[in-house]
């Protein structure tokens, strides 16, 4: 079983990334083998909607999101983790996203399933205020991508009202189910 963690929080040390870390873990437990993706570390670009399209659903920039490519097809689960920003997901995660339209592209237009198995996965979420209605929106988004790369939305995990680096230290209840939703995933 591989999980693949991709953090899309610029703030390494941040809430979004223990929670991703605790999550991971609760995988490795279970006998999982983790990755975490860190897209602040990549270098890429967003897309640019090119109009030499690939049929095959590859994307024809060359840069960072080549391996990412790989790696989420080669993955058995994803767990994805933004903070939300401005009622939405950071931009890194949505660049990251953006990329992903040669492959929508190619599903759905060409009919062609680039990511041919059913994978399961999860998103978790953390923002400052207590705008419980910026999750839907951020919720919306990771669900149509998770439909374009062949992965059932499973799992998911918010915390509101967390925004000081650490501050999701101090809610060991949203820690211990980061744990368990890392289990879970990994066992089924």
């Amino acid at each position: 079983m591989r999980v693949l963690g991709i953090n899309g929080s610029p703030r390494i040390g941040g809430n979004t990334d223990i929670l991703l870390d605790k999550v991971l873990e609760g995988a490795r437990s279970k006998g999982a083998k983790t990755e975490k993706v860190v897209l602040n570390n990549l270098k890429f670009s967003p897309c640019q909607e090119c109009e030499n399209l690939r049929d095959d659903g590859s994307c024809i920039i060359e840069d960072d999101m080549q391996p990412l490519y790989r790696k989420i097809e080669e993955a058995d689960r994803i767990i994805l983790a933004s903070p939300i920003f401005f009622g939405s997901l950071s931009a890194q995660t949505k660049m990251m996203i953006d990329r992903f339209q040669c492959v929508w592209r190619a599903k759905y237009i060409l009919k062609k399933d680039i990511f041919k198995s059913k994978r399961k996965g999860g998103f978790i979420s953390v923002e400052g205020s207590n705008r419980k209605d910026f999750f839907d929106n951020a919720k919306a988004i990771v669900k149509n991508l998770f439909a374009t790369i062949g992965v059932d939305y499973e799992e998911e995990l918010f915390c509101s009202g967390v925004d000081e680096k650490g501050d999701i230290l101090k809610h060991p209840e949203v820690l211990k189910k980061a744990f368990a939703l890392g289990e879970k995933i990994a066992l089924g």
